[in-house]
């Protein structure tokens, strides 16, 4: 029912009708011992009644003729031909209309599970996407997902096709005879038990399948990401092997699963072989002393037959079912997760910066034992520039992450205002926040989408303007479709630098008064870079600007520079007083900038990132 949620009155109405399919199914199985001994036997008296249960309504015989009018032919071949098209025909049209119904409530609770699950990772906070790969939770959301839509549709349809005409024949069986019928459910136990831990084996092989599958897509994503590198450093040749290694693991376990699905399959044929020779050897001593007649054993021998063929899908059903439920487990398991930082009771609004920006004392650490940041205590006023630097790996990105709470703090506050962003809305803070990454990320839609992602609805005169402040403008019109030309995946159409600049515009329109720019002018050669630089200077006046650089030229014209060491921060103060102050700043500098040796190259991205 979690599943299916809305869709609950198609699937009472596709139970109904596949009940009905199934009592048809055991009226045709009734029809079938008349035709052989009234129609095609010439010897039969054609004026005799149908017969089709001895022992109907009260102990009297059920005739085919009582359930047609009077006025109707009661010609016994006409009968059981008018009942064999109209049986089949009702049958036909309740398993179309139930199929389909069944089919409908699946498809339609499969696309609302795969819809609230992609929103459940979606709202997830930025640490969840640094702990789980790429691969497992695209496996979730497309393999495991289709693994519940098999079971609910397909499946499903078929297990109700299966159930309803074994509980139709099994009471037909019990009406022809009850003691042969009794012996033959006695078996049934040999036949549930081992299915029941068959279908237990099934679940848990298809997780580690569905890992298994994760993995090769986990790989995919990131050699078919990363072809450049791939190729650049020779590597293809290692990720075949990486890629085949995890193929025959999945082969592996969707073998064990096979095998266990089918053992149920020889099992039934076994014990169905042994229940339709016990019955043919019992059948002829009755038909020899009179006790039942050929058309009832007719019937009989084929409602066994017919019941053979639920009794062999069923089990492999369940273990389908039970195939879906271990691929269920995960996305339950993501289903479940809170969601990103619920607002506190009472959350504010924000609603732009009035004072200042102030970490206060502020410290972080994904483990307690290895912090990143620690004792930050740093303000950013109003309008205010201030840029963040520092060697590889001294906390200079995940400070900047803090503030739109990509993280929450392990220690300290981060306050806008004097107010913890805590206790703002999450949404209000994001929507006052402008961000440029130093890994641009554009999506595969036409320019002008990318420039306004984020913004609403705006004119393309804004987004021009955006474009144009960035100097994206001229290239943008060189391009096919000038605005409406389609990037392509991750923008690969375009150039390091022409991706970054489409970023910047992207920022700038939507006109936050808070702007992190995090490396925004990383991709640009000298020239490009100058001129962004001189739009951005404009573009951020009366706004409060934090920039994280790792080029130092970028930041000489910041209002404070603070400089990051192991976590803490080292120095703070003006281009001018930390060059003079000849510490930890002067000493990037120097070495980001020295006239080095050829040979000496290879030391520079080690001390400064």
């Amino acid at each position: 029912m979690r599943v299916a949620g809305r869709f609950w009155i198609p699937l009472l109405a596709a139970c109904l009708l596949m009940a009905l399919a199934g009592g048809f199914m055991a009226a045709s199985v009734m029809l079938v011992g008349p035709i052989f001994v009234t129609v095609i036997n010439p010897l039969h008296n054609g004026h005799k009644p149908v017969v089709l249960l001895p022992h109907g309504w009260r102990g009297r015989p059920l005739l085919l003729n009582h359930l047609f009018p009077a006025w109707f032919s009661h010609n016994p071949a006409s009968l059981i031909a008018m009942a064999l098209v109209l049986v089949m025909a009702c049958k036909a049209v309740s398993q179309y209309a139930g199929t389909y119904l069944i089919n409908y409530a699946g498809l339609g609770a499969v696309t609302d599970l795969r819809n609230a699950l992609y929103e459940k990772l979606i709202y997830q906070s930025a640490s969840f996407f640094h702990q789980h790969s790429t691969g497992k939770l695209m496996s979730a959301v497309i393999n495991d997902v289709d693994r519940i839509q098999t079971a609910i549709s397909h499946n499903l349809a078929d297990a109700l096709r299966q159930f309803f005409t074994l509980c139709f024949l099994l009471v037909l069986l019990w009406l022809y005879d009850w003691k042969l019928t009794l012996g033959a459910m006695l078996l049934l136990p040999l036949v549930i038990v081992p299915s029941a831990r068959i279908g237990k084996k099934v679940r848990r092989t298809t997780r580690r399948g569905q890992d298994q599958l994760a993995d090769v897509q986990h790989i995919l994503h990131e050699t078919f990401t990363g072809n450049r590198i791939v190729k650049a450093f020779t590597m293809e040749w290692r990720e075949v092997q990486r890629f085949r290694a995890a193929a025959l693991r999945l082969l592996r376990e969707n073998l064990r699963r096979i095998q266990q699905q089918n053992l149920s399959s020889p099992l039934m044929e076994t014990l169905g072989a042994v229940t339709v020779a016990a019955f043919i050897l019992y059948a002829r001593s009755l038909v020899n002393h009179g006790v039942m007649s050929p058309a009832v054993v007719i019937s009989f021998v084929m409602a066994l037959f017919q019941l053979y063929q639920p009794l062999r899908r069923l089990p492999g059903i369940y273990n389908s079912f039970q195939s879906a439920l271990g691929a269920s487990q995960s996305i339950f398991a993501y289903m479940d997760l809170p969601p990103e930082r619920l607002d506190r009771p009472g959350a504010r609004r924000l609603r732009g910066v009035q004072e200042h920006i102030r970490f206060d004392q502020v410290g972080f650490a994904y483990d307690a034992a290895s912090p990143l940041l620690q004792g930050i205590d740093l303000e950013i006023p109003r309008g205010r520039i201030v840029a963040v630097v520092g060697a590889s790996g001294a906390g200079k990105t995940t400070l900047m992450n803090l503030l739109p709470r990509f993280f929450d703090v392990t220690a300290g506050r981060v306050l806008i205002d004097g107010v913890d962003v805590r206790d703002l809305s999450l949404r209000s803070l994001r929507e006052q926040i402008a961000y440029v990454t130093q890994d641009t990320i554009l999506f595969n839609d036409t320019v002008a989408g990318n420039i306004a992602y984020g913004a609403g609805a705006v004119s393309q005169a804004r987004i021009r303007a955006a474009a144009e402040a960035a100097l994206a403008n001229e290239f943008i019109r060189q391009m096919p479709e000038g605005y409406q030309t389609v990037l392509g995946e991750r923008g690969q159409r375009l150039s390091g630098g022409q991706r970054q600049r489409i970023a910047i515009a992207r920022a700038l329109l939507k006109d936050a008064p808070i702007l992190l720019l995090d490396e925004a002018t990383s991709a640009l050669d000298s020239e490009s870079e100058l001129l962004v630089q001189r739009a951005l200077a404009n573009l951020m006046r009366n706004r409060t600007v934090l920039v994280v650089a790792h080029r130092l030229s970028t930041v000489r014209n910041a209002d404070q520079i603070v400089v990051l060491d192991q976590g803490r921060i080292a120095e703070r103060g003006t281009h001018d007083e930390l060059w003079a102050h000849s510490g930890l700043y002067r000493r990037l500098h120097d070495l980001q900038f020295a006239d080095l040796e050829p040979a000496a190259l290879p030391s520079a991205p080690e001390a400064v990132s």
